[in-house]
């Protein structure tokens, strides 16, 4: 004797299908109408190029190193980025400013080199809530495609803001 203890299990039909139903025209109709129903419906999918997606204005995309009001870089290669960061996706190294680059860092120690690996970054924000020099920033762009994972090592002249007069100025 079987027993039946949640009570949710549900006797199998058995009866023979009937000649109509053996043709699976009403299963053929079924089909056709979902597919009739989606093709009315509006499309989920977005032409990139031509279409460009709406973010939302809490979207994480791309770093940014950024520069304070005299274009000297902001970044003092004090690694607290690089330790908030779950994935390890920040590695630098510090140097001491010398006495004739006062005009390009801020303090007396700055970035030698700063990478960020965007295949392991998991953009969290971490790393831009513990700078203290305000000197990371996520942006609302997103990663491009790439075919090469060397390409997805971000080294510090990606990342850093160019200079003004280094800028382009579109003037219209």
């Amino acid at each position: 004797m079987i027993y039946n203890i949640s009570k949710k299990a549900i006797p199998v039909n058995r009866t023979p299908l009937s000649l109509y139903e053996r043709t699976y025209i009403p299963s053929i109709a079924k089909g056709l109408a979902v597919t009739i129903k989606h093709i009315f419906q509006k499309k989920a999918t977005v032409n990139f190029p031509e279409v460009e997606r709406p973010f939302s204005s809490t979207f994480r995309g791309l770093h940014i190193l950024n520069r304070d009001e005299e274009d000297r870089e902001r970044c003092t290669a004090c690694g607290l980025c690089a330790l908030s960061c779950p994935a390890e996706a920040i590695t630098m190294e510090a140097a001491e400013r010398l006495p004739s680059e006062e005009h390009l860092y801020r303090e007396e120690k700055y970035a030698a080199s700063y990478e960020i690996n965007m295949l392991r970054c998991i953009f969290c924000g971490l790393c831009e809530e513990a700078c203290p020099k305000d000197a990371i920033y996520l942006t609302q762009t997103f990663a491009p495609a790439n075919y090469t994972r060397e390409s997805f090592i971000y080294k510090k002249e990606d990342l850093l803001i160019p200079k003004k007069s280094e800028r382009k100025e579109t003037v219209k």
